[in-house]
């Protein structure tokens, strides 16, 4: 067991907040672990994503990526298909879609609003206040699209396909090592497959063996649904090429993928487009990828490089690399939970866990730790975030274009990063966002003739900042805004100074944007946006018509008062902008409060106490106060924190899975263990329906992958940010030890590793609800303040 910096005993006083004497009454440092506590820091058994039988639907495959390059491989016994991704492959191209004349409705607009005209004003949004052109529904939007299916047809001595009956099945992943295997025995032979995507020479390979000589028999084929072409150049080597359509001249992204074949004994040769290997011992497949997405000349001979340079390494060091690269970032943290660890296959876990959800404490450590392992397969530093399904994609026109949702879906997607301790997997949202400044730029000229950048509702890989083609979602400005908060977390977090510099511009243009457009509400005097929405939320009109078009919304309120007090201390830091700041500090003052308490007691979504028209709908926008920001708290805001109580029984515990993530998170900074656990047990409902859902029936699929339905990533990211919540928070001015700890996990616990603002790194061991022994490091050590077993005080920093 590892010795821990501080500890405490059992207290006299338990209790959430408490005055800092009394910290000193009955803080007692120590340096001894309690000997009774004999859970260790770490997993207490391997974890593993596990199966007895192939995959029936995608949705059942196991994810593997290495934050460039995807597959999916079923484990299918006489044919196995492997899906490929790419997480720069998207059709479409840039476009300029702005409507250069829709500021000169802006004053008419705006009227509408003020005469209680929201239904007019929203007619005229929609024809004259969103994008030009096709929209987000086809290119040259573009879309995130699959690289294609590796397909491997298996042949048995004389057994046809469907008489194929293997024994012994079992098809796993492995969280600890990032690799896939798939393992049964047929006709006095075992078969074993490993997969994985290499973190070391960045190709993805597949490995199959026999415990017999000459017993594996297969083709290999290599296929996409549309814009492909493959040939195969030799008896061991396929390649596939194509362009996609980039909604102009069809001439958009290219792409180029090999698979190369290195057999064991046995014979090779070509059949057709295919390859086929008779009598092999044991074969290799190796996949290289690539597009020219930021490589337009090279990437060809990069993905022939990356190819040659991988088959030269043996098999065995080629894995070794590979757990070893991606160990250096998914041993940061380690889970533990006393109590029941149930071990049959992961499908039938869920199912027992639905029917008692105190049976399997090994269950949400699983889910926590996949959410961490997702993280880290599906970006890269360099390249690009995760989309809304990571890099995992099946189809040619995924849901919802793949896209970058930016009213709390890419968000979302990085709420983990800083506190699960994967602090350089938030740069790539980074970049993306600087990517977004110079169109944005355009777009705050041409709808709102305002200074510095503005984007909406969505977005994609090349640039789209323009309002989206509907007012009823398109027309909410919150999204660049919302992104800074994203951005700065990555600062508040690490303290990075020559980071802030880099992203202040960023900041200052958002800001520049929200400084420009606020206009006055004569009823109140304060300072709103306007036209806006509440995320896709509508509401009634006192002639019983309704609208979604309205200004003040409290979301950007929020936003604006959070975004401005950023760029305030981020002047101050780096000594500049000072007569800027002086105009924002003057214009906060005149910001709408942070919340406000309709006459039913929740806090209000809109600027006036319009009634919604779905008490329990999907987007919950109006608690960007509680959650990602910290403007209620608890502590700080306990009318406010009472209020956003009301407000979440009102709308549920369902919804789609990113919806019920949200809540978990929502009810982890309320510090409600058990609701916050409810929610989380809300999440791992399993369910196999891929439709598109809009409203209740969200959970995760038998491979743990979020269901909207159908397949969302967010959800996944959110549940592992709401996990670390419930164990840690720092956003209060002060380190929250187990602020949310739920009852089923109260009789002990380890976890080590997890991030808190300011840099720390944090450990925490605990027993029957208590902190029994916890370690705060930092660069620079010192003390800092801290909340451990409902006690406040200052306590010593480990420097490391």
């Amino acid at each position: 067991m590892k010795k821990s910096r501080n500890k405490f005993r059992t207290p006299i006083i338990h209790t959430k907040q408490s005055d800092p004497s009394m910290f000193l009454r009955f803080f007692v440092p120590a340096f001894v672990v309690l000997a009774f506590h004999v859970t260790a820091f770490g997993q207490q058994a391997p974890l593993r994503l596990w199966f007895d039988k192939p995959a029936r639907q995608w949705e059942e495959t196991l994810p593997l990526g290495n934050g460039r390059l995807g597959m999916t491989p079923d484990g299918g016994v006489a044919e196995e298909k492997i899906v490929l991704n790419d997480i720069t492959l998207w059709s479409g191209a840039p476009q300029d879609a702005n409507n250069y004349q829709a500021h000169k409705k802006l004053p008419d607009i705006r009227r509408l609003i003020l005469e209680g005209r929201n239904d007019e004003a929203q007619a005229l949004v929609n024809s004259d206040f969103v994008c030009t052109g096709k929209g987000s529904g086809a290119e040259p939007f573009g879309c995130f699209q699959t690289l294609g299916d590796l397909v491997l047809k298996f042949r048995y001595g004389n057994a046809a396909g469907g008489e194929v009956q293997p024994t012994a099945y079992t098809r796993q992943l492995s969280l600890q090592d990032a690799v896939a295997t798939s393992t049964f025995q047929l006709h006095g032979v075992t078969y074993t497959r490993e997969y994985f995507t290499s973190f070391g020479d960045d190709v993805a390979i597949v490995r199959l063996t026999a415990s017999k000589p000459g017993q594996l028999s297969c083709t290999v084929g290599l296929n996409r649904a549309e814009r492909s072409a493959t040939t195969a150049l030799d008896a061991t080597t396929l390649q596939m090429t194509g362009q996609l359509d980039n909604g102009t001249d069809g001439k958009g992204m290219r792409y180029k993928a090999l698979v190369k074949a290195v057999a064991k004994g046995g014979k090779q040769r070509t059949a057709g487009h295919d390859l086929s290997i008779e009598g092999a011992s044991e074969i290799t497949l190796f996949i290289s990828a690539g597009t020219d997405f930021r490589d337009a000349a090279g990437f060809e001979w990069r993905v022939q490089q990356q190819l040659e340079t991988a088959v030269k390494r043996p098999y065995a060091q080629q894995k070794k690399n590979h757990i070893a690269a991606y160990q250096k970032l998914y041993n940061r943290v380690t889970l533990a939970l006393d109590g029941p660890q149930r071990t049959e296959t992961t499908d039938v876990r869920l199912e027992k866990f639905l029917k008692d959800r105190t049976s399997d404490n090994g269950l949400p450590v699983l889910f926590f730790q996949f959410g961490r392992y997702l993280t880290i397969c599906s970006t890269r530093v360099g390249l690009l975030p995760p989309n809304l399904q990571g890099l995992w994609a099946k189809e040619i026109r995924t849901p919802w274009n793949g896209d970058y949702h930016l009213d709390v879906n890419v968000q979302m997607n990085h709420w983990p990063v800083e506190v699960v301790n994967l602090s350089e997997l938030n740069l790539p949202l980074a970049e993306l966002v600087r990517g977004l400044v110079e169109p944005g730029q355009r777009t705050a000229q041409a709808y709102y003739q305002a200074e510095g950048w503005v984007a909406h509702v969505i977005t994609n890989v090349w640039g789209f900042t323009e309002p989206g083609e509907s007012a009823s979602w398109g027309a909410a400005n919150a999204g660049s805004g919302w992104l800074c908060n994203n951005l700065w977390q990555h600062y508040d977090f690490t303290g990075d100074r020559q980071y802030l510099q880099s992203i202040y511009p960023i900041l200052k243009g958002s800001a520049q944007f929200y400084s420009s457009v606020l206009m006055q509400d004569p009823a109140t005097g304060w300072l709103v946006t306007a036209p806006s929405v509440s995320p896709e939320n509508t509401f009634y009109l006192p002639n019983g018509k309704h609208a979604s078009i309205c200004m003040g919304p409290t979301i950007d309120n929020q936003i604006v008062r959070e975004l401005f007090t950023n760029v305030i201390a981020a002047a101050k830091t780096l000594n500049v902008d000072a007569d800027f700041r002086r105009q924002l500090e003057e214009k906060l003052a005149k910001v709408p409060p942070a919340g406000r308490v309709s006459s039913d007691g929740r806090i209000m979504e809109w600027l006036q106490e319009y009634k919604e028209t779905d008490l329990q709908h999907r987007h919950i926008s109006h608690l960007y106060g509680l959650y990602p920001a910290s403007l209620i708290t608890p502590t700080a805001t306990p009318a406010l924190a009472t209020a956003a109580r009301k407000t979440l029984e009102v709308r549920g515990d369902d919804g789609p899975s990113w919806t019920i993530a949200y809540k978990l998170l929502f009810w982890a900074r309320l510090q409600d263990g058990n609701r916050s656990y409810k929610l989380l047990s809300e999440i791992l409902k399993p369910t196999v329906q891929t439709h598109i859902n809009y409203g209740a029936g969200g959970g995760v699929y038998p491979n743990l992958l979020s269901a909207g339905p159908p397949f969302q990533i967010d959800g996944n990211f959110g549940a592992t940010a709401g996990i670390a919540e419930m164990l840690i928070q720092s956003h209060d001015g002060f380190i929250d030890l187990l602020p949310a700890l739920p009852d089923v996990w109260k009789p002990g616990g380890t976890v080590k590793g997890l991030k808190a603002r300011g840099n720390y790194t944090v450990d925490i061991a605990w027993k029957d609800g208590l902190v029994t022994s916890y370690t705060i490091s930092s660069p620079t050590g010192g003390t800092t303040r801290a909340r451990v077993n409902g006690v406040l005080g200052e306590v010593p920093v480990k420097k490391r």
